[in-house]
């Protein structure tokens, strides 16, 4: 079964805690026709961002996020979504991890943990767009 989220309708976090990189993703994510872009600059500020969005009614669909950050960094906010309930939404969001390191030992670690996917900077819409798209057709999401 597939499940469509209109374009309007679909909602992303960015997390890092640099707010140029939070203004290139955000702004490649328009390019690509999305406008519902919530931002956070740490893993902590994200899952509180996610938790209300839930509650709200109004979740957020993916999560693109840094993996280096004060805080929380992003291999423990992808845990910390990992260990929510099973069956809930927050625990099944994806997770694009972002990073400026390609190192093989944090691929296998994002893998481990639950990632949807993993993408080294720089980057531009094109790779980021064809890894949105891979994740979601991997889940039988389509977005119109």
């Amino acid at each position: 079964m597939v499940t469509t989220i209109k374009r309007e309708d679909f909602c992303f976090l960015v997390v890092d805690d640099f707010s140029t990189m939070r203004r290139i993703i955000s702004g490649l994510l328009r390019e690509l026709g999305f406008r519902k872009i919530l931002e956070a600059e740490d893993g902590q500020v994200a899952l509180r961002t996610l938790e209300l969005a839930a509650e709200s009614g109004e979740p957020v669909h993916f999560v693109l996020s840094d993996i280096n950050m004060p805080v929380m960094n992003g291999f423990q906010l992808l845990e910390a979504l990992r260990q929510k309930p099973e069956g809930t939404a927050l625990r099944q969001v994806p997770v694009l991890l972002v990073t400026a390191e390609g190192r093989k030992e944090d691929i296998v670690r994002a893998a481990q943990l639950g990632a949807s996917g993993y993408v080294v900077k720089p980057f531009n819409k094109d790779t980021i767009g064809d890894k949105i798209h891979l994740v979601l057709k991997n889940r039988h999401v389509m977005v119109a």
